[in-house]
């Protein structure tokens, strides 16, 4: 059964079909393009199919945490749909939390792209992190589901994993930058180190999220919440 998924998974991946009926081969030819594909392509191929069935594992999980949430959501829902096997499930991932740890990844990849997309426009401190922070706000506030499914599994937590405690630091390591920036062009405080400002937004911002994705209920909006934590964090580092 996994086979037969995998092999629809990755059906355009197939030779084309005059692979075998090339006008002039001759029989011996013909063996030897077979021999070439299994010894050269062949492993290539299964390793694209390996990427592909984990990019499907990890999809069709966040499809399920979205719908179910991530408590209500089993292994058994995830290898059901993929119609492949337990085993064969964690191959790719010991956990349903191993799942979501690649969403973490991706989200501070995310992050760090705009935090250098932002060291690279011509901005003054204020309105590159009104700029960041609201981007970021808006992109959470549109999916929370998968967002409380994130931080009830502690997905992008730094100390429970090594992994996520790089990523965090490369993420403070470019806010610290544009505050450095900032206090050279006379925008940010001098009373204190850019790092420890820095570090200071960035548990700022992740600490409001972890408590709208959890444990606020109602119609609250992250957006606002980060708007007037960006706006508190700018007015006390006026120089």
């Amino acid at each position: 059964m996994a086979r037969a998924k995998l092999a629809r998974i990755d059906s355009h991946a197939a030779p084309p079909g005059n692979f075998w009926n090339r006008s002039g081969s001759t029989s011996r030819e013909r063996l030897a393009s077979v021999k070439k594909v299994a010894g050269n392509e062949m492993p290539g191929l299964r390793e694209r199919k390996k990427a592909r069935l984990r990019q499907e594992i990890i999809k069709t999980a966040i499809r399920l945490f979205r719908k179910h949430g991530y408590e209500k959501t089993r292994i058994d829902d995830i290898v059901e749909i993929l119609e492949i096997s337990q085993p064969t499930f964690f191959r790719y991932f010991p956990t349903k939390d191993a799942v979501l740890r690649e969403v973490g990844r991706r989200g501070f990849t995310c992050i760090t792209e705009r935090l250098q997309s932002e060291l690279s426009s011509k901005a003054t401190t204020a309105e590159r992190l009104r700029r960041l922070f609201q981007e970021m706000a808006r992109e959470v506030e549109a999916d929370r589901p998968l967002w409380q499914a994130v931080v009830l599994s502690g997905a992008m937590d730094p100390v429970h994993s090594p992994d996520m405690r790089v990523r965090k630091e490369a993420e403070i390591g470019l806010l610290q930058e544009i505050l450095a920036e900032g206090q050279k062009q006379g925008d940010v405080t001098r009373d204190f180190p850019a790092a420890h400002l820095a570090e200071f937004m960035e548990t700022l911002y992740h600490t409001l999220v972890r408590q709208w994705a959890v444990d606020l209920t109602g119609p609250h909006k992250l957006t606002e919440r980060v708007r007037s934590a960006v706006e508190f964090f700018l007015r006390g580092a006026q120089p």
